[in-house]
């Protein structure tokens, strides 16, 4: 059995973690840094095949000592594009891309002929037929929902501009690892899953203050107490285009409003590993939503989008932070985001790759908001109600492919009769009514005051 002395960076082993279910397991982890700490070494540690939000400091206790595996010690880590690996004798990270595709012998329904529909077995309420075609069976290649790096049905090569973008080369051992340890920001203490390029003097710090206003962040409390005297925000800056209830939503100019816009970045980034930060914030709008109260408007969540997309791209980033999650905020945001879209007459779709957490909030979206449809469709003079999938994109301004993949994901098409049919059986609408009753927070186009701007014809925004 090893020593706890002989434990370096790159070796594998078991570490003893708490599951969702509250059990102990031991799945296998990576050492990525070690630290001694008054004389009591800390590891910190990666779960092989988890998301790294997961990643932590550990002591020996955790650690499996007798299943240790040592790094290779003959070969440094082949580099990518002149740029260095992760660490000599460490196992090559790459990103596993799971791509929901379908088979070129598979016939993808028309975008444009109309859709029918029909019962089925006796057991379904509504079908919506596709196109008329060759006799065969569509299939539906569901992706991973864990995968983080799906692009849902379209092959993607992440483009490198932008302030957001994913960028895997320049993974190296430093923004591997967490970095803040803890933020303040308002009442709520949030522990970042990420790393995030805050100077560095401020990655000692037990705890980072932020304004929840200006989002500038100070080294301490009294910091923070004698920039609340001097900042006169008490909501983010910009012009506020949405209200109901207690929900506002500010569009901010990334070029006029610079400053808050990079604090944004970078608190963003504490919660978001699949986009690298970039101080350019000129060619982006931010859509920041909030919850008022006596205090001000609190940040809730947010999302950015390109002011000039050549990709139909109407979202570039999009976060709703921790302590808001899991209440229909996220969902919200995307609503949002697509009620924009409408307002400009465009269909869009949202930068890939998406995270783990917001592939399921839009798969998620696109079902329900395209299950609506369809089960609000009329039948005129006894005959099935007709829909085309380009009419359903120009209803919801959600693109064609995902509209189309979403049908995929859900097992909705079938051939019958010489046409393709989305077949909506009792379990989905059943499932959709539920969902849709817990669904409290909508969008309210009447309380939208947007006017959406030509960027082209700007010069220099």
């Amino acid at each position: 059995m090893a020593e706890v002395g002989e434990i370096i960076e790159g070796c594998r082993l078991p570490v003893l973690r708490r599951n969702q279910d509250n059990e102990d397991e031991w799945p296998l982890a990576e050492i990525l840094s070690v630290k001694d700490i008054s004389g009591r070494k800390l590891f910190y540690v990666h779960y092989i095949d988890f998301n790294k939000r997961l990643d932590e400091w550990v002591t020996h206790e955790r650690l499996d000592l007798k299943k240790i595996q040592f790094p290779k010690k003959e070969a440094k880590t082949p580099t990518k594009n002149g740029l260095p690996g992760s660490r000599p004798g460490s196992p090559e990270r790459e990103v596993k891309r799971k791509v929901e595709v379908v088979s070129p012998a598979t016939p993808v329904p028309s975008e444009t002929a109309p859709a029918s529909v029909f019962p089925q077995n006796g057991s379904a309420r509504r079908a919506v037929a596709a196109q008329p075609g060759r006799k065969r069976k569509s299939n539906c290649l569901g992706t991973d929902e864990d995968s983080q790096d799906s692009s849902d049905g379209i092959p993607s090569a992440p483009r490198m501009t932008g302030s957001l973008v994913s960028d895997r080369s320049h993974d190296d051992i430093v923004t591997r690892m967490k970095n803040i340890e803890c933020i303040e920001l308002g009442r709520h203490r949030l522990k970042p899953w990420y790393f995030s390029p805050y100077p560095q003097e401020l990655t000692m710090l037990p705890v980072l203050y932020l304004c929840e206003f200006c989002l500038k962040y100070g080294r301490s409390l009294k910091c923070l107490q004698r920039h609340l005297t001097k900042c006169d925000l008490r909501h983010p800056p910009g012009n506020e285009i949405y209200r109901k209830g207690t929900i506002s939503f500010f569009e901010i100019d990334g070029r006029k409003n610079k400053s808050y816009s990079q604090n944004l970045c970078l608190l963003a980034k504490c919660f978001l590993d699949h986009k690298t930060l970039y101080y350019d914030t000129d060619p982006f709008l931010f859509y920041v939503m909030t919850e008022y109260d006596c205090k001000g408007f609190h940040i809730v969540g947010y999302f950015s989008k390109e002011k000039e997309s050549t990709e139909d791209y109407n979202v570039a980033c999009i976060l709703t932070l921790p302590p808001y999650q899991r209440r229909g905020y996220g969902k919200l945001l995307i609503e949002f985001s697509y009620e924009l879209s409408k307002v400009e007459g465009k269909t869009g779709t949202p930068e890939k790759p998406l995270s783990d957490l917001g592939l399921l909030s839009y798969r998620s979206y696109w079902s329900q908001t395209i299950l609506e449809i369809l089960m609000g469709l009329k039948s005129e003079s006894g005959e099935r109600p007709q829909i085309t999938i380009n009419e359903i994109s120009e209803i919801t301004s959600i693109k064609k492919e995902d509209v189309i993949s979403t049908l995929q994901y859900l097992n909705l098409i079938n051939y019958y009769k010489g046409q393709y049919i989305l077949t909506l059986s009792e379990d989905i609408v059943d499932g959709h009514e539920r969902a849709m009753l817990k669904r409290l927070l909508r969008i309210d186009s009447k309380c939208l005051h947007f006017t959406p701007k030509d960027w082209s014809k700007r010069g220099k925004w």
